[in-house]
């Protein structure tokens, strides 16, 4: 059949992640997965700001340069660059690298980060392995050689790393997450074994297979520590063999490592950090994906510039309320034991954190009962939270609002209390900048 004018202008001007439903007139609208790499996305393509694009700029202009070390190569150089703390480190032995050849039990793979950039490091390995995040772009992914060079380059992937690194695990945008998953002694994954994506909503029973954990938990086990001779013990593997442990010496040389701990509290926090960034960009994304959609129709319909259509507004308003239930830590696991690391991240992630006036913080962690003291994600702080369009940021303000104050009582946020919701408002009050007029106690 031949093609209406009105189709041939949808076509064209139309992203692929909106596909329409046509009788004659448009009756409905349903969105599939996000398509990132077109417009108005244009992921690949889009100019990035993100700490590692900042740092290579400011070492092509000559403000600053990486040192080469001869047993870690730029490793301990480009952390002191990025700010990135050596207590954050968690050894991975899955073979869930493309570098896999090189790790396995003995040789893990090291992972640090902050609040906007991940480094992986393996032993011998031909590159770092880097994710950063953009304030407009959400994760960018890059490596850096291990060989020593007069300027460091920092390339950037074009595709390879998003096979793994944007899919349903990341909110269908290219994001990180935590997997546990059950492997062999050879740190093979054991095929025919669950596999679990880990944030702070996943029990710690389901957590870190394939990681070493150091740190203490009491009788809440985990799966740590541990590999498996065939899939037919992944019911029957005895957690309690690694639980609960200072020191890594009866598992692996950690002496070629900037640090010999994996610290459950840094991986903790890595959990819920990296599904927090993955929602931010998902809201992101999906509402320039929903505004493009609607530009498009209003010239086409001659309605007036800037109009929302109605399912513009039931996508942002999805998007928001999925953000805030994740920030609020809706679902968290209650924790059936105290926790605490060894590597001396949770004091010096604590004290990274802007303070109220009076002195308190969203870095502060509880580790009795639940990840934080209160119960906001830091995130919302991050440059990724700022950028969102104004059109979903000030929806997540709104939900936010409402249930800080009491308006919005559903069950689902009955694990914050009302001294929760009264101290995180009175904390963000404080300390956030942008804050809507109404946070501040004047008219909305």
């Amino acid at each position: 059949m031949q093609a209406t004018a009105w189709q041939r202008f949808v076509a064209k001007h139309t992203p692929a992640a909106a596909w329409l439903l046509v009788a004659g007139t448009m009756t409905t609208v349903t969105f599939g997965q996000l398509e990132f790499e077109r417009p108005p996305i244009s992921y690949h393509q889009a100019n990035v700001s993100d700490p590692i694009a900042v740092l290579q700029k400011r070492i092509d202009e000559g403000k600053a340069e990486l040192s080469y070390d001869g047993d870690f190569g730029y490793l301990k150089s480009l952390l002191d660059a990025l700010d990135v703390p050596v207590s954050s480190q968690g050894l991975v032995y899955s073979k869930t690298s493309f570098q896999l050849k090189k790790i396995d039990p003995k040789h893990p793979r090291a992972v640090y980060f902050n609040d906007r950039v991940y480094v992986g490091y393996v032993q011998q390995g031909d590159v770092l392995e880097l994710a950063s995040v953009d304030p407009d772009n959400g994760v960018v992914f890059y490596t850096l050689s291990q060989q020593r060079s007069n300027k460091p380059t920092f390339v950037r992937d074009r595709g390879q790393c998003l096979t793994c690194h944007a899919s349903s695990r990341t909110a269908g945008v290219p994001g990180v997450l935590v997997r546990s998953v059950f492997v062999s002694p050879s740190g093979q994954l054991m095929l025919g074994t669950r596999a679990y994506t880990t944030d702070h909503r996943s029990p710690l029973r389901e957590r870190w297979g394939g990681w070493y954990i150091t740190g203490s938990h009491g009788n809440d086990l985990h799966l740590g520590n541990v590999t498996i001779a065939n899939r037919r013990e992944a019911d029957q593997v005895d957690l309690a063999a690694g639980a609960n442990l200072e020191k890594l010496d009866k598992y692996v040389d950690t002496s070629p490592y900037l640090s010999p701990y994996s610290d459950l509290v840094a991986l903790m926090v890595l959990e819920h950090q990296t599904q927090v960034q993955n929602l931010i960009t998902r809201a992101h994304f999906e509402t320039r994906i929903a505004k493009h959609y609607d530009q498009v129709m209003n010239e086409m319909l001659e309605r007036p510039e800037g109009h929302q259509s109605d399912t513009t507004k039931r996508r942002i308003d999805r998007v928001a309320e999925q953000l805030v239930d994740y920030l609020l830590l809706v679902d968290e696991y209650r924790l059936a034991a105290p926790v605490r690391g060894v590597s001396g991240f949770a004091e010096a992630f604590s004290r990274r954190g802007p303070q109220d006036r009076q002195g308190r913080s969203l870095r502060e962690l509880d580790l009795n009962k639940r990840l934080f003291k209160y119960p906001c994600s830091y995130l919302i702080y991050s440059p990724s939270f700022d950028h969102m369009p104004a059109a979903v940021r000030l929806v997540v303000y709104d939900k936010l609002w409402n249930v800080l104050t009491g308006k919005d009582d559903r069950p689902k946020y009955s694990h914050l209390t009302r001294a929760d919701r009264q101290a995180i408002l009175e904390i963000l009050r404080d300390t956030k900048k942008g804050l809507p007029a109404k946070w501040r106690g004047r008219a909305s």
